[in-house]
């Protein structure tokens, strides 16, 4: 009986001891990343509208993306190559290291929509959108996965969106409603959303999560 639970309790610590290896080390990962802030800023807050910002995007969501982005699942030509001679470990330490940093809030800018002449409008427009979806064409809250604030949700693998360049989230939804981006466990739900919102929708609600925080 005592040789058993030696054995079980070996065996506990041995899982235990495999998980916490798998977990990311964002100390770690600081170093990691060298190669990757000329895009995303040296703390994932990108400065340029077009690369996204990775601080606190969640480390689980990361972890998948540069995955997928490493197996040429999901293409991004600008990172082509750059991750070939990272282990897995590496890019959980990449994840983990972002995931530590705080994302600054890009701010949602004063535009106008075809019917909508006024800025104060044209926010509130993409508010209804982000918490309230469109029931008439089948358009999901974005809160549902991405939480009120935009901080998403972590153990699901939902990203943390408040804040983000309204030029990649909308640059994203397009892709999603072409079809273009289907790598990953959540592309299927996103592509489901996307599909019934109009290029009106997809704009105001990137000018509004750009400015969640």
């Amino acid at each position: 009986m005592k040789k058993t639970i030696l054995i079980i309790s070996s065996l506990l610590l041995l899982l235990v001891g495999s998980y916490a290896l798998a977990a990311g080390d964002a100390a770690a990962g600081k170093n990691k990343v060298m190669a990757c802030a000329g895009c995303h800023g040296n703390d994932g807050n990108s400065m340029v509208p077009s690369f996204p910002k990775l601080a606190d995007v969640g480390e689980k969501y990361m972890t998948e993306q540069l995955r997928l982005i490493k197996s040429g699942d999901r293409v991004i030509m600008e990172m082509m190559g750059i991750l070939d001679f990272s282990s897995d470990q590496d890019l959980q330490d990449m994840a983990a290291f972002y995931d530590s940093q705080n994302r600054t809030v890009s701010g949602a800018q004063e535009i106008t929509l075809v019917g909508i002449s006024e800025p104060e409008e044209a926010l509130y427009f993409g508010e209804k959108i982000y918490r309230a979806g469109n029931l008439k064409t089948g358009v999901a809250a974005c809160t549902g996965c991405h939480s009120p604030a935009g901080n998403g949700n972590g153990p699901a693998g939902y990203p943390g969106l408040g804040g983000q360049h309204a030029d990649y989230i909308e640059k994203q939804l397009l892709a999603y409603r072409r079809g273009e981006r289907v790598s990953g466990a959540n592309a299927a739900i996103m592509q489901g959303v996307a599909e019934h919102l109009s290029d009106k929708e997809i704009t105001a609600v990137a000018n509004y999560i750009s400015g969640l925080n």
